[in-house]
């Protein structure tokens, strides 16, 4: 099939990116999957630097989801404070492990439906760990992502999170989703900015990127 000016668009750009970053990985650091899950949701609101930070302490004091399902949730708000939301995020993992422990055996689901179930588990989440725990294809519709794909014209002046993911799955090919978003977030602190004017003269897309929504 004749593919879109989008897609062929997107094919360029996913090469681009992944010469201009080979190695990109997720920044939320975790050796367990639910780690993850816990991390993920921490970082609504706040960089993955700081929540990196303070789940040392979370998962020193609480190394396994049995041991976290059981804690007080004013403990666990105590500690994940300075992530901002420190009362939500709280309830939200408190519940999360508890789920985790009395219907999968402490370990995490495997299907997107099931991780969207949890507490405080939402699409980007989902397809976080989809992406980067068990490797399916997967599509995380951060605000890096929704910035620079509407930039870069892959989509149209879209904003909501779902309806950009909903987009990007006509134009992606489902294996290089989740590595692309990845180099979209490594791209969006590098090169394409939200808080400074972008560095469109040292972007390895300038050529071909349409620059939408670039104020200079």
């Amino acid at each position: 099939m004749r593919k879109t000016k989008k897609e062929k668009l997107a094919l360029e750009i996913i090469e681009r990116l992944r010469r201009e970053y080979p190695d990109t990985r997720c920044t939320l650091e975790f050796d367990e999957a639910w780690k993850l899950l816990v991390s993920v949701r921490l970082a609504a609101q706040c960089t993955d630097e700081r929540v990196n930070v303070i789940v040392e302490k979370l998962f020193e004091k609480y190394p396994n989801v049995k041991s976290l399902a059981e804690a007080d949730v004013d403990s666990i708000e105590e500690i994940v404070r300075p992530c901002g939301l420190g009362r939500s995020k709280a309830k939200d993992i408190s519940a999360c492990m508890k789920v985790l422990r009395d219907q999968y055996a402490c370990q995490i689901p495997r299907t997107f439906d099931e991780l969207l179930a949890l507490p405080g588990v939402g699409r980007k989440s989902a397809n976080l760990i989809m992406g980067d725990v068990f490797g399916e294809p997967a599509i995380v519709t951060d605000t890096h992502c929704i910035r620079l794909v509407n930039r870069m014209g892959l989509v149209d002046h879209i904003k909501e999170p779902k309806k950009v993911e909903m987009e990007l799955w006509k134009i992606i090919p489902p294996e290089e989703g989740s590595d692309f978003c990845h180099r979209l977030v490594d791209h969006g602190r590098a090169v394409c900015t939200a808080r400074t004017t972008p560095y469109c003269e040292k972007c390895c897309l300038e050529e071909i990127c349409p620059k939408i929504g670039v104020k200079k």
